[in-house]
């Protein structure tokens, strides 16, 4: 990749960082075999107080391996991951993608039917789950209503400390479900049972091997697949090493602790925690949930390097009683994402910690790698940073993308680079109506660039609400909301939240006649229907919505109603 000197980025990037520097590619599961050749006896995992060393992982992912092999994976076949985050997460990753097979990430967030899309669009086999009530149950409803046709199975408590106890808390709590063991039915642990002697099969096309089907939301519809490919995935972390390495480097292979709560099904975690975590030889310590408690207490106990999060972690960090008490001065490498992090929290945060966090931009489609924020050299405030290594941006006219709009000006930001997936998972379609002509993808933020190469995103072409990190689309609400018998017409809207960035509202008009309803009401209606992370947390009903000359539902009228509310207020 010849340097090229129009690209406004390029000057701005701190000494030593290159953005024509090498991205070296590789099989996904050879990050695993490089850090335990180099640090065998490290500790790659902390778990329910349980390390695991890189030389222990790595014969876990082997014997996983095997086990999926005894299952029928192979290449071709493609195994679900139910989970959230434990070491079975990370062992059944690497685990399926060396027995041959691809991932697909399924969110515990998930509505019902949702997750019976994916089974099917996605032609998944098996599914990897654990024995919680918030997971097994609706996986097993599908092994006889899809074409799903193994389930296995782990127990929370068994990769921890102390299984027995853990079990026994579990139990007490309510927490666990009754499972089947039978020959659809796998045990984790039955998984793991052999001698970790898997056959082979070598990964001789990167670019083009799909290592991950990640499903993403869409304003319409049912979510698409992103086939994400070996090469996608390990370019995003070579993007990631080449922008904290350089003359000021900001992280050392083999010493660092990473605070991994982000979900991994979900792309940010699965790469800037896992995968990139693996690459440099890190602690991963797993958090299964966020709890403001442990995490604030593993910050400073165990002495955590790199956190990865989206701004509700960091503003509920800021806003811990007693936060100024706590040792967070270990700290190196913070990073935000998923939605835009407000200034004062960004500040505050610096101010508690000494470690700057930055901003970054990137998508499902794009590994999630896109823009990035130095961590020493310029940072603009309402930024998220400029192109990162390898990658290529430009901003196109709403309406018509194939004029490009000059710098300065808005347009849809469009994205070009060896991290960007190989398309939509059987949907020609779709793959075609993202991309423009000269093969960028066309993101739907409304953005633009200034005289440095920064990127400042100001609105988006599609109607999605960002809740927490999570892309969540109206339309899909909308469409739940309709099934209702009492509604005659409804839109949704994003509105301010605190805590969350957004929360969808719901404006409803009812059929003549209908019984009104209340918020709680509604939401038990939509509990099948919704995931958690879609569900509306606020409801009007009125007599009529707002419309356009020509008569169709407005939008505008609803989202500066709630502006100017928040104005007086």
């Amino acid at each position: 990749m010849k340097r090229n000197t129009t690209f406004p980025w390029i000057k701005s990037y701190p000494a030593g960082i290159r953005w024509d520097a090498e991205l070296p590619t590789l099989p996904v599961s050879q990050l695993l075999d490089d850090a335990a050749e180099k640090w065998p006896g490290n500790a790659a995992i902390d778990f329910m107080g349980r390390r695991f060393t890189y030389g222990e992982l790595q014969d876990l992912v082997n014997r996983a391996a095997k086990g999926f092999q005894a299952l029928g994976v192979k290449p071709g076949v493609h195994v679900g991951l139910y989970l959230p985050n434990t070491p079975h997460y990370v062992i059944s990753f690497l685990g399926v993608l060396r027995a041959g097979g691809t991932v697909v990430n399924y969110s515990p967030l998930d509505a019902e039917r949702v997750l019976e899309h994916k089974v099917d669009d996605s032609e998944t086999d098996i599914i990897v789950t654990l024995d919680l009530k918030l997971l097994y149950p609706q996986m097993d409803r599908l092994l006889g209503t899809t074409r799903l046709k193994k389930l296995v199975i782990g127990g929370i408590g068994e990769m921890s400390g102390n299984p027995e106890a853990v079990h026994a808390h579990m139990l007490k709590a309510g927490d666990l479900a009754p499972t089947t063991d039978d020959a659809d039915h796998v045990p984790f642990a039955r998984l793991l049972d052999n001698d970790g002697k898997y056959k082979s099969y070598p990964i001789s096309d990167v670019d083009n091997t799909i290592a991950v089907l990640q499903y993403t939301g869409g304003t319409t519809g049912l979510p698409k697949g992103a086939m994400l490919t070996h090469a996608n995935l390990t370019t995003a972390v070579s993007q990631l090493c080449a922008i904290t390495g350089g003359e000021n480097r900001v992280l050392e292979e083999g010493s660092e602790r990473v605070l991994a709560v982000l979900p991994l099904f979900h792309i940010y975690a699965l790469t800037v925690n896992m995968l990139f975590g693996i690459r440099m030889g890190a602690e991963l310590v797993l958090h299964t949930r966020f709890d403001i408690d442990t995490v604030v207490r593993d910050l400073a106990a165990k002495k955590i390097t790199i956190f990865p999060g989206v701004p509700t972690m960091y503003t509920a960090i800021i806003n811990y009683p007693g936060i100024e008490n706590h040792d967070l001065s270990a700290l190196k490498f913070c990073g935000s994402g998923g939605a835009p992090l407000p200034v004062e929290v960004n500040q505050r945060f610096q101010h508690l910690t000494g470690c700057c966090l930055v901003e970054g931009w990137g998508m499902t489609e794009t590994s999630p790698t896109g823009t990035f924020t130095p961590v020493y050299g310029m940072q603009k405030v309402g930024s998220c940073g400029m192109p990162t290594v390898g990658v290529t941006l430009k901003f196109v006219d709403v309406d018509d993308p194939s004029v490009e709009v000059p710098r300065g000006e808005r347009g849809e930001m469009c994205i070009k680079g060896p991290n960007v997936m190989k398309g939509y998972w059987k949907n020609p379609d779709a793959t075609a109506a993202s991309m423009t002509k000269d093969g960028f993808f066309r993101t739907g933020d409304v953005a633009w660039m200034d005289e440095d190469g920064f990127v400042f995103i100001v609105d988006r072409t599609k109607d999605m609400i960002l809740c927490g990190g999570y892309n969540v689309y109206p339309r899909v609400i909308e469409e739940a909301i309709y099934e209702h018998p009492s509604v005659s017409e409804v839109t949704v809207i994003g509105v301010h939240d605190d805590y969350r960035g957004e929360s969808p509202k719901a404006f409803i008009v009812l059929k003549p006649g209908a019984a009104p309803f209340t918020l709680e009401e509604l939401k038990t209606f939509l509990k099948r229907r919704l995931g958690k992370h879609e569900m509306v947390q606020a409801m009007d009903i009125r007599a009529q919505l707002p419309r356009t000359p020509v008569g169709k539902l407005s939008k505008k009228e609803l989202y500066d109603e709630e502006a100017q509310k928040r104005n007086i207020a």
